[in-house]
């Protein structure tokens, strides 16, 4: 007991110490560049002597070169300032958004309070044999979809799923929706990037807002922060925007609005939606990674599940708006249109909101309900919960099998103390579940999907399995019972995964700053 109430205090401590490091320090640091740019220092030995050449042989080229260079170093200026006029902002914006900042900021901290107060300690976890494989059916779908009504107080919607696996099935679907869309074309995301991927499809929307109604709404600190480190096989001869709030807006009729992020609560919805007919959502920002480096998915979706993305959009688009709560509380007075064809089978929305985490109540409850297999990817895993649960699945013979990021070849590609101590998180997590006989496999390269199978229920879109998405961000999962998308997800993409990635059969070693990691992550 004197042990559990040191550790208890600790972690308080911990916590405190987090919340001035966040609220107090990180600013401070970001204004002076303490997140800048790595693109020279992350030069390959091999684009260092192509410059060279072309320097030596090209002097037209040079000049160009010089010219992007100084460009470079005025955007770097000019995005650091960005970041602390947005902090700042964020703060001052509390004036017109009184009501959910104060509701956001209360769960927080009565969330914080409840998780000391019911600590899972893994070292408990350790007790107990693991069971053989089970031979049973999996759980009763009908019956757990009753169970899902009374978890989250809502009804499942109808519509259908098309799985869109990497940069290449997802953006060229995308553009060529785009272009094809007559009405609307409502995006919503975490990151819009500044680099040549992100402002090819920043024009094809600038475009078409000459055309069509059309709408961006960025997540402010997500996008400032995401555009201050440049990717290292970015070309040197692309002029980076200063801003792409005002890219976009700059010669166009693109309606931009950038939520604001106090206390720190972001919106990590990734969605997009044509004609209130066709939606896109999952895991993949706007950026030149999506597209050509990390393994990630989004969906395609058609039918009423459309209809409440829709309305979700404009929830949030009203609550972005300059008057914020009021604009919000007169959305939710008017009446909700229902314009999305009557098609598909069961689909259901689950959001995360401040006071409102379906997507992880429905999860602990899948894990605890799951008798025959659970299947998970997720790159960022630092919620003790959620492990405890997977240990105990394991225990009463479930197949438990989870993929992560190999944390050697990611480490090579993180930036950014905040993903390095997701890192180490992941490491402790994946050293728990080997030892309680959980299958970890490590995918070969960056994995930024979101998704899960348990039993025959499929839940996935930008949620991951840490603090912030299952507790304090704005987020949106989609899940399904219906079997053949479960089994198309299944096939297309966990049994190609665990083929494509190397099990891991020996713990990986932990440093002490690995364990400090562990403990900050566990708040993110």
């Amino acid at each position: 007991m004197e042990n559990k109430i040191t550790k208890i205090k600790s972690w308080t401590i911990c916590w405190c110490s987090i919340l001035l490091l966040l609220y107090i320090v990180m600013p401070v640091t970001a204004s002076a560049g303490f997140i800048g740019r790595e693109m020279d220092a992350d030069m390959t030995a091999e684009s260092i002597k192509e410059l060279e050449y072309r320097l030596a042989v090209d002097d037209g080229f040079s000049k160009e070169l010089e010219g992007v260079e100084a460009h470079s170093k005025q955007a770097a200026g000019s995005r650091k300032m960005q970041a602390v006029a947005h902090g700042v902002w964020s703060h001052i914006s509390i004036i017109t958004r009184p009501f959910t900042s104060f509701q956001r900021l209360l769960f927080m901290v009565v969330d914080t309070a409840a998780d000391a107060l019911r600590w899972t300690w893994l070292n408990s976890s350790k007790d107990g044999e693991v069971a053989p494989l089970a031979r049973y059916e999996g759980m009763d779908l009908v019956e757990w979809e009753r169970e899902l009504d009374e978890i989250t107080g809502t009804t499942s919607s109808k519509g259908t799923i098309r799985y869109l696996i990497d940069g290449e099935e997802f953006f060229s679907r995308l553009i060529k929706r785009m272009s094809e869309a007559v009405e609307s074309i409502h995006l919503r995301t975490y990151i819009f990037d500044n680099d040549e991927h992100a402002t090819k499809i920043a024009n094809i929307l600038k475009k078409r807002s000459h055309e069509v109604d059309t709408r961006v709404m960025l997540d402010g600190a997500g996008s400032i922060l995401a555009t201050m480190v440049d990717p290292e096989n970015m070309p040197a001869d692309h002029k980076v925007p200063n801003s792409m709030r005002a890219f976009l807006k700059e010669g166009s009729k693109v309606r931009v609005r950038q939520r604001t992020n106090p206390f720190l609560f972001f919106d990590h919805v990734k969605t997009t939606i044509l004609d209130r007919k066709v939606a896109f959502i999952g895991g993949m920002n706007i950026g030149r990674e999506y597209r050509y480096e990390w393994h990630d998915m989004m969906m395609e979706v058609e039918g009423p599940v459309v209809d409440i993305l829709q309305n979700d959009f404009n929830r949030a688009w009203a609550h972005a708006g300059f008057f914020g709560d009021f604009e919000k509380l007169v959305y939710k007075l008017k009446r909700k249109k229902k314009e999305a064809d009557d098609i598909g089978y069961p689909v259901r929305v689950l959001f995360t909101r401040p006071g409102d985490s379906q997507i992880y109540r429905t999860q602990i409850a899948a894990i605890r309900n799951a008798k025959k297999y659970i299947f998970i990817q997720n790159a960022y895993f630092s919620d003790d919960k959620i492990l405890y649960e997977l240990i105990r699945a394991r225990r009463r013979g479930v197949d438990v099998r989870v993929i992560l990021p190999d944390r050697e070849n990611w480490s090579k590609s993180l930036k950014g103390s905040l993903k390095k101590m997701m890192n180490s998180s992941n490491a402790i997590a994946a050293n728990a579940m080997l030892a309680s006989g959980i299958k970890v496999y490590l995918y070969p390269s960056m994995s930024h999907i979101k998704a899960a199978v348990y039993d025959g229920w499929a839940c996935l879109g930008s949620a991951n399995f840490d603090k912030a998405s299952l507790h304090l961000n704005e987020e949106i999962n989609i899940a399904t019972s219906h079997p053949p998308a479960v089994n198309e997800l299944v096939e297309r993409l966990f049994l190609p995964d665990f083929e494509r990635s190397r099990e891991l059969t020996r713990e990986y070693k932990i440093a002490a700053i690995d364990r400090i990691s562990e403990l900050i992550a566990d708040q993110l």
